[in-house]
């Protein structure tokens, strides 16, 4: 059989790639399905001016992504550079209390300069907004995409990135690196949270209606740069390690990894971040190293086969993970495919040394230009002059998030009768994460990982707490915190709020010297629950994590447990399930259904474990009049040391 030539783009980048054989290298991009882009004859006629008036230092600012900690509006104009970010932890002038206006304010200078620089040309400012506008103070935080999978309400997924990008442009700002596409093979990925569901199906679907939400209106100043992350087997990491190496062959690393990226492809989306993971083959046993470094994938596959006109943007400082190259220097990684360098603080060195890659030919001239050429095509399909106003009330959209925590909430357990409790019951309220913020929010609120935050910095948040006082009244509502000073026998029924420490990628991840034991990563949450349950009252606990875990030892001292992900700032979201309406309206119960299974054993770390407590799409209603009552098998000590 003839073998077709290879486009001459994936030709010229494949040269500097660490590559398969020919015929390997046509069996990974034939595995994915063919696609043509769909092109706008007068957009592309303006990108083609524009690019033609762009002499060769302003195209390497226009692939140079600072971070706004690193880089001042002066730098923007005189290296023209085209796109900046900002961090978890970055706010303008380094205050995490900058309002809308001062955020807005910043991104006109900084856009003033770059068109300066580049006239006719603007610059686009990225944010991690993940589930919602989590960088800034006074944004609704909705819950996180395991949360939204179990709603499997691609609707309400479409309304929240409307509302997210909304929320973006209310700050100056064009472009939100969401959604997450990871397919989760090991919940012990600190990430599991951001991931929509094990079901590839379903990340597509949802993964699709998120780009539809942020990226609506994007002309008209509404809607957001959308990014598809992070390309492409993020979630499928060996032992869920995070940047690590994921083991699939071709097929599965299309049609199970690959989903959600086709479905984000069918919703135009005009940014694909890269993976910090590798790929290794283990249909042919190949390691194919780093996806910053992989030609085969990010030009081979998503840009010729699957048609993708837009820009992909590595991640933070990942160029510097390819073999050979260090943050600030990787000629590969831009060979290979990667259109946008995030290079953060070392941009300045990356930027020179850049500039002489090209000089001396190790970057072809063609490379640049076409990695400028799809800047500019992301560029101009988005209207710089937001269509919202600088305002805390622009950040907001409580009513839509209430919605989205009841509708998430899954109800693993639960004694016939005892849901919904009556409007007018006295409850005694124990767990510290009953009142703290940052653990109903979890990581990416904020901050980065989350977790160096108090109350005080979600003034528009609502903790359960503060949502059953409000339903139930302050004098119906007790709080112990440990539950050590209350008789639970004194009360209609004991709510426990348990909660994981709040974290982001790499400090989420469960060491592989670890289990899934909530009870033993967190012991203070067993010891609370076991102070206050068989002691006269009915015992509803609530979960916030942002992974399904072994909680057999906790949900035997619970008469009914909540898988309660971490449902964001809107807790009156919690108390519309848990609590009866007062007007008499029909209580609807519990609609939240599992994304990913929930484990049985410690070590049931793998998204397709045998025998889970609950499968894909397990959860009760809470209508039930009969339920299995039968404990569940408790831990043993020491817990075990699960097999590699």
């Amino acid at each position: 059989m003839t073998r077709k030539p290879l486009p001459l783009l994936l030709a010229t980048a494949l040269w500097a790639a660490t590559a398969a054989g020919a015929s390997e290298t046509d069996s990974i991009v034939q595995a994915w399905p063919a696609r043509k882009p769909v092109r706008d004859a007068a957009l592309e006629a303006r990108v083609e001016t524009a690019l033609k008036g762009l002499n060769l230092r302003q195209k390497i600012g226009q692939i140079t992504q600072p971070e706004i900690r690193a880089v001042t509006p002066d730098e923007v104009r005189d290296y023209a550079i085209g796109t900046i970010l900002n961090g978890g932890g970055g706010w303008p002038g380094q205050d995490r209390a900058a309002t809308p206006a001062q955020w807005r304010e910043l991104s006109e200078k900084f856009q003033a300069a770059a068109l300066q620089a580049t006239p006719g040309i603007p610059l686009i400012w990225g944010t991690d907004a993940v589930h919602g506008h989590n960088n800034v103070r006074g944004a609704t935080l909705f819950p996180h995409n395991i949360a939204l999978g179990a709603t499997r309400d691609a609707d309400l997924v479409r309304d929240i990135g409307r509302a997210t990008a909304r929320a973006i442009r209310a700050s100056g700002l064009h472009w939100a690196f969401a959604p997450t596409l990871a397919v989760v093979q090991d919940v012990r990925w600190g990430r599991t949270y951001e991931s929509f569901s094990v079901d590839p199906a379903l990340v597509k679907q949802l993964g699709q209606a998120s780009v539809e939400g942020l990226q609506e209106g994007m002309k008209e100043g509404r809607g957001v740069l959308a990014t598809a992350k992070h390309y492409v087997g993020d979630g499928g990491t060996r032992r869920g390690i995070d940047q690590g190496v994921t083991q699939a062959s071709p097929a599965a690393l299309a049609n199970v990894h690959g989903a959600g990226y086709l479905g984000a492809l069918d919703a135009g989306v005009l940014t694909v971040m890269t993976s910090f993971s590798s790929w290794t083959d283990s249909a042919g046993y190949v390691e194919h190293g780093k996806m910053h470094g992989n030609a085969t994938l990010m030009t081979g596959v998503l840009k010729e086969r699957l048609g993708f006109d837009g820009l992909i943007v590595s991640d933070w400082d990942g160029v510097g993970q390819v073999p050979g190259c260090t943050p600030e220097h990787c000629p590969a990684a831009i060979n290979a495919g990667i259109d946008v360098v995030m290079v953060p603080f070392k941009w300045k060195a990356f930027y020179e040394n850049t500039l002489r890659d090209v000089e001396q030919g190790r970057i072809p001239m063609a490379r640049i230009d076409d990695a400028v050429r799809r800047i500019l095509r992301a560029k101009f399909s988005i209207g710089m002059q937001p269509a919202v106003p600088a305002t805390v009330e622009a950040l907001q959209a409580s009513e839509l998030a209430r919605r989205a925590v009841r509708e998430s909430l899954v109800l693993l357990k639960h004694k016939p009768g005892l849901l919904p409790l009556k409007a007018n019951a006295r409850v005694l309220v124990v767990g510290a994460a009953a009142d703290s913020l940052a653990h109903q929010s979890g990581g990416w609120s904020v901050t980065w990982q989350g977790r160096d935050t108090t109350n005080v910095d979600y003034p528009q948040g609502t903790t359960l707490l503060a949502a059953l006082r409000q339903r139930l009244g302050a004098a119906n509502v007790t709080f112990d915190a440990d539950g050590s000073r209350s008789d639970p026998k004194s009360f209609d029924a004991v709510i426990a709020v348990l909660a994981e420490t709040p974290y982001a990628e790499g400090e989420g991840d469960v060491r592989i010297t670890e289990n899934l034991r909530h009870s033993r990563r967190h012991p203070k949450d067993a010891e609370v629950l076991q102070r206050v349950a068989g002691r006269g009252a009915p015992v509803v606990t609530l979960l916030y994590s942002g992974r399904p875990l072994y909680v057999n030892d906790l949900a035997n001292r619970s008469d009914a447990f909540i898988a309660a992900w971490q449902p964001g700032t809107e807790g009156a979201g919690l108390t519309d399930v848990l609590i009866a309406a007062a007007d008499g309206k029909p209580w609807p119960g519990f609609t939240g259904r599992l994304s990913f299974p929930w484990p049985a054993g410690p070590c049931q770390f793998s998204a397709h474990e045998a025998k889970p407590w609950w499968p894909v799409g397990g959860g009760l209603s809470g209508k039930e009049t009969q339920v299995n009552t039968k404990p569940l098998p408790e831990p043993v000590d020491p817990a075990p040391i699960c097999p590699l």
